[in-house]
């Protein structure tokens, strides 16, 4: 990778974090982000956004970082085991949305390119990235719309990319110690270079530039459903599932601590409010017994009536 694509990649990393701020104040309509800029002390730094308190999200967080390090931590290497221990540089936007009202679903987008230099072997490069939807309350048009515009996202460069992409990010949002995912999905890919580095850069930029218009759809539709204290406990125990998932399992987390990242950058994709209750079960014939037994499961969105 070149010193100019390099700056291609950073240039449109920080435009998108930038936009997605805009967005997500205009859409909210009520307070902005609070901005903390940090070095690495083994390279690089970053820029991390957090909007809290407003009167659509009780919690929203825009990073971008850019890093480099001696050594690849053993999570980036885990699928690559012969770049064990080499020198890397990464950079990325991660983006977690964590709504007040229980109707509308917490969602995450991350889009990343990383490099490593083996000692001794040629440079090796790759993007990653992808978006998820965690909803509390099932809405099939929410699970289809979110599917649709991934879809969108990926058939110009292959229409194997969604399904594949798709199977691959029902199989990584999965909490194996409850067996159920952590929502109804979305995109997940990583090591993706097959298409050069023009078209992957260029396949990574639609998948982001996909996010926000998919999720404004819905938030649209559901931020005005009135709610009670029973969707609001319902909320905070699905959220404690959510930060499972990130402590227990999420590379990105693992990452970011094996590399000795910024702690409060890293943590900052947890929600501000959750609850875990002693064997909770939902009630039979409920809707939080719907989402537990019709979406928290692999589907086929796209087919269904």
């Amino acid at each position: 990778m070149s010193d100019s694509q390099a700056k291609q990649v950073i240039a449109y990393l920080q435009e998108l974090q930038d936009q997605l701020c805009s967005n997500l104040e205009a859409l909210d309509g009520c307070g902005s982000f609070q901005e903390d800029t940090w070095e690495r002390p083994d390279g690089g730094g970053g820029r991390t956004r957090i909007f809290s308190n407003g009167s659509l999200f009780e919690k929203a967080g825009i990073n971008f970082s850019e890093v480099q390090g001696a050594h690849l931590p053993p999570s980036a290497s885990a699928q690559r085991p012969e770049l064990a221990g080499a020198p890397f540089k990464a950079m990325g936007v991660s983006v977690v949305f964590h709504p007040d009202n229980p109707y509308v679903p917490t969602t995450h987008m991350n889009v990343r390119y990383f490099q490593a230099a083996p000692k001794g072997g040629e440079l090796v490069w790759w993007f990653g990235g992808g978006f998820d939807l965690t909803p509390y309350y099932p809405f099939l048009e929410d699970a289809q719309s979110w599917h649709r515009a991934a879809k969108s996202a990926c058939d110009p460069f292959g229409i194997d990319l969604y399904p594949r992409f798709k199977a691959w990010c029902d199989e990584y949002f999965f909490l194996k110690h409850r067996g159920e995912t952590r929502g109804i999905g979305g995109l997940f890919f990583d090591d993706y270079n097959k298409l050069g580095f023009e078209q992957s850069f260029s396949f990574t930029r639609e998948v982001g530039n996909a996010f926000f218009p998919a999720y404004r759809e819905i938030i649209t539709r559901r931020k005005d459903l009135p709610f009670g204290n029973r969707e609001k406990e319902f909320q905070l125990i699905r959220r404690g599932r959510y930060v499972e998932f990130n402590l227990v399992y999420d590379r990105g987390t693992l990452f970011g601590l094996q590399s000795g990242g910024r702690t409060e950058s890293i943590l900052m994709s947890l929600p501000s409010l959750v609850r875990w209750e002693y064997d909770w079960k939902p009630q039979p014939d409920s809707a939080e017994s719907d989402l537990y037994e019709n979406f928290l499961r692999p589907r086929d969105w796209l087919s269904e009536t």
